[in-house]
C-alpha cells in the first residue's frame, strides 16, 4: 500500500502531520516554489521533533541547477539529519550535467530526484538517472496553480512512469496537486508514496496544515484498495 508523505513548513505543522497519519514528513516551503527550500535551523528542528518515529525529507530549492549548486544544497541539507534528500529535474541539460556528481553524492546521501510532468517528459531520462545511485525518483507538477498531475498525463501513463522507476529498483512517488479525488485512481498503481500539500491544507498550500482536511485524505488512503504488489516502502524511520 502506498505511504502518504505530507509536506510541511513547520515542526507544528510536522507533528500535526505526524499525529494524523503521515507516513513520511517532507520538509518543503510553499512560499518559494515546487521545492522551496526551509531555512536549515527549522528542517533541523523538525527532524528533531519528529525524533525518528517517521522518516523525514527535504526539499534542496528549486534554484539549483549546476553541479556545484547541487552538491552544495544536497550536502546542506542532509546535514539537517533528513533520511531523504529531494531534488528538482528542471531541466534535460541541468540535469545531464549532474550526473557525475549525483554518482558522488549517492553514496553518501538517499537522493530522491523530482521530475515534473508539466516541463516536459522525463521518461527517456529514468534509465540514466536510475544507474546514478540515487534511491527513488518522483513524478510532481512545476506549477501549483496549474494543472494537477492527473490531468496532464492518463493513468496508464503514470502507471508505466511507476512500473520503469521501480523495476529499476527505486522509490517511485506521486505528487503534484493531487486531491481526495485522486486517490482512489492512483492508489491501485503501486507507487511507493502519495504527497500532498495543498489537499491538507484545504486547497490552499499557503496556509496551515488542517486537522480535518488531512483526517479526509488519510480515510481515503486506508478505504482505497491498492494494487496487490510487494510493499517497497519503509514507514517507519531507516
Amino acid at each position: 500500500m502506498s505511504g502518504l508523505l505530507a509536506s510541511v513548513r513547520s515542526v507544528d505543522e510536522a507533528m500535526t502531520a505526524r499525529d494524523g497519519g503521515a507516513d513520511i514528513i517532507d520538509c518543503k516551503d510553499p512560499d518559494h516554489g515546487a521545492l522551496g527550500a526551509l531555512p536549515v535551523d527549522v528542517i533541523t528542528d523538525i527532524v528533531s521533533a519528529v525524533a525518528g518515529t517517521r522518516p523525514t525529507s527535504a526539499t534542496t530549492g528549486d534554484a539549483v541547477n549546476g553541479p556545484r549548486q547541487l552538491h552544495d544544497a544536497v550536502c546542506r541539507t542532509a546535514a539537517c539529519g533528513v533520511d531523504y534528500v529531494k531534488f528538482g529535474v528542471f531541466d534535460i541539460e541541468a540535469v545531464r550535467a549532474q550526473y557525475e556528481v549525483l554518482r558522488r553524492l549517492g553514496t553518501e546521501h538517499r537522493l530522491i530526484a523530482v521530475c515534473f510532468v508539466d516541463l516536459f517528459d522525463p521518461t527517456p531520462l529514468l534509465p540514466a538517472l536510475a544507474t546514478t545511485g540515487i534511491h527513488g525518483i518522483m513524478l510532481d507538477t512545476a506549477h501549483k496553480r496549474g494543472p494537477a498531475l492527473t490531468a496532464l498525463w492518463r493513468s496508464h501513463q503514470i502507471a508505466d512512469f511507476i512500473d520503469i522507476v521501480q523495476r529499476h529498483g527505486l522509490l517511485c512517488g506521486l505528487a503534484g496537486r493531487l486531491g481526495l479525488a485522486d486517490i482512489a485512481h492512483l492508489l491501485p498503481l503501486g507507487a511507493d508514496y502519495l504527497g500532498f500539500r495543498s489537499a491538507l491544507c484545504g486547497g490552499d498550500r499557503r496556509t496551515q496544515i488542517d486537522h480535518s482536511a488531512l483526517a479526509r485524505v488519510c480515510c481515503a488512503m486506508q478505504e482505497t484498495p491498492p494494487r496487490t504488489s510487494p510493499q517497497r516502502l519503509a514507514v517507519s524511520a531507516p
